[in-house]
């Protein structure tokens, strides 16, 4: 190991290869928190540099942890005693815009805030959108195929790229950076690594799609009694709304009230007596026109009784409070820490009984335990989190698995998914099974094979791998 350590120093720069408590002082992820264990950190510069750090791993058989902005909730950046973290920090610029094609080329280590501000100033825009915008990067956001609050909208990150380039397990630079729309000349190799979670290839730089921007945004709050009104709300709005509808976001009661009423940490735009609360958001071009159409959409469905109260914001402050309670990830750790948190992906229609069954079973196994539910409903994006109530570290364990049992396991029957967007990481690799057929998990381990034999790009993420 010293020996592989002292080439790549070579490569990067003494200052660019960190060990000891530097490494220690840095996490693995957002939501495990944990210090990172990693036998040392590198920092290439570019992907000429990532190259031949790669191709110096190859030649010793050593396994590697990709890392991005560190974000990730599936442990999918956890790194081990006997694993290098490559970390992508200084990779970190934006190459190029073409306001005319619509392309963005941007290095993997940029935070997804600054693409969307620099698209901003070209007078476009970058359709993804996610609470972390502001520390995650777009190599992760690429890796985990991210999908964010404008989904129903724009779709996941997938649709948001036209090229990447990429090095492999040996070395190798994959360069497909394609900037055109139409380019069926063989195979489109930026799949492979779209969502693969850095088990195929590191991504180093990306052409991403913009947006013409929309500068007239529209936001309200919602309040629905009943389940069947909030769905009949979503068939009404994206009707009513068409293109122009950008974000329906859905906060179950337990989210809304905790956030509000119950915690403090925000001023509850409406009474917290109603079971679903509901961010509206749409896009537009003209102001007035987009104004004038989403207040007479909301006045008709207050009429038709599809919701019992509504809240639109007139100001850009008033649409940050409104999202605030949203996004408060942190409020919910903070007021349920220890908690458990998922996406999952099912049916709308099956979405009232399965977060009603999974809060009475919390209840009944776990007195003092309890649930919180929100997410992207429009795509059938669910975000639940669940605590057991126990303070001891001896019991999270032991819970973690009942718990991860009873949310993931009704899943199979309904066709749904144990990672809507967040990916499998290692968290959820026990479970790929009931989302992923037995020939897609065989086909899945034939890619991993022919492009890292050793397994050494993020090992053990996804599915297991026996070491060779």
């Amino acid at each position: 190991m010293n020996a592989l350590l002292a080439e790549i120093i070579a490569i990067v720069g003494p200052s660019h290869l960190l060990e000891g408590d530097d490494v220690s002082a840095r996490r693995d992820d957002w939501m495990h928190g944990t210090p990172c264990r990693a036998r040392a950190i590198v920092r290439p510069a570019d992907a000429e540099q990532l190259s031949q750090v790669m191709a110096a791993c190859h030649r010793t058989r050593q396994p590697v942890v990709p890392h991005g902005g560190l974000t990730g909730l599936v442990g999918g950046s956890v790194a081990s005693s006997d694993e290098l973290a490559i970390s992508l920090e200084r990779m970190n610029q934006i190459d190029a815009i073409d306001p005319i094609s619509g392309t963005l080329t941007v290095q993997a280590g940029t935070p997804l805030q600054r693409v969307q501000e620099a698209a901003a100033e070209a007078g476009m825009q970058f359709a993804l959108d996610l609470g972390a915008r502001g520390s995650c990067t777009v190599g992760g956001n690429i890796a985990t195929n991210a999908g964010g609050v404008r989904v129903i909208r724009y779709g996941m990150m997938r649709e948001q790229v036209l090229g990447l380039e990429a090095v492999l397990a040996d070395g190798t630079l994959v360069s497909s950076m394609n900037h055109m729309l139409k380019n069926n000349a063989g195979y489109d190799l930026k799949q492979l690594f779209i969502g693969s979670e850095g088990t195929l290839g590191i991504v180093t730089r990306a052409v991403l799609k913009l947006k013409p921007q929309q500068p007239a945004t529209q936001t309200a709050m919602v309040a629905c009694d009943t389940f069947n009104d909030l769905t009949a709300l979503l068939q009404y709005v994206r009707q009513a709304l068409g293109e122009q509808l950008a974000a329906f976001e859905v906060m179950w009661h337990n989210h809304y009230a905790l956030l509000t009423e119950e915690s403090g940490r925000h001023t509850p735009p409406l009474a917290t007596n109603a079971a679903f609360y509901v961010l509206i958001e749409t896009l537009g071009s003209d102001q007035e026109a987009t104004a004038q159409r989403f207040e007479s959409v909301i006045e008709r469905a207050l009429e038709n009784g599809h919701i019992s109260d509504a809240v639109i914001a007139n100001a850009t402050h008033q649409r940050d409070r409104l999202w605030a309670i949203r996004e408060d990830i942190e409020g919910l750790l903070h007021h349920l820490n220890p908690y458990f948190a998922f996406d999952v992906s099912l049916p709308i229609p099956e979405m009232e009984h399965y977060a009603r069954t999974l809060e009475e079973q919390v209840a009944q196994r776990w007195p003092d335990g309890r649930i919180v539910v929100f997410g992207h409903l429009g795509d059938g994006n669910l975000h639940i989190a669940v605590t057991t109530g126990h303070p001891d570290d001896a019991a999270l364990a032991d819970d973690k698995l009942a718990v991860e049992a009873l949310v993931y396991l009704p899943l199979a029957a309904m066709g749904g998914s144990v990672s809507a967007e967040h990916g499998i990481g290692l968290d959820k690799r026990a479970y790929l099974h009931l989302s992923r057929t037995s020939a897609e998990i065989s086909l899945m381990r034939t890619l991993k094979q022919a492009l890292d034999p050793h397994a050494l790009l993020n090992r053990h993420k996804i599915l297991p791998v026996e070491v060779p």
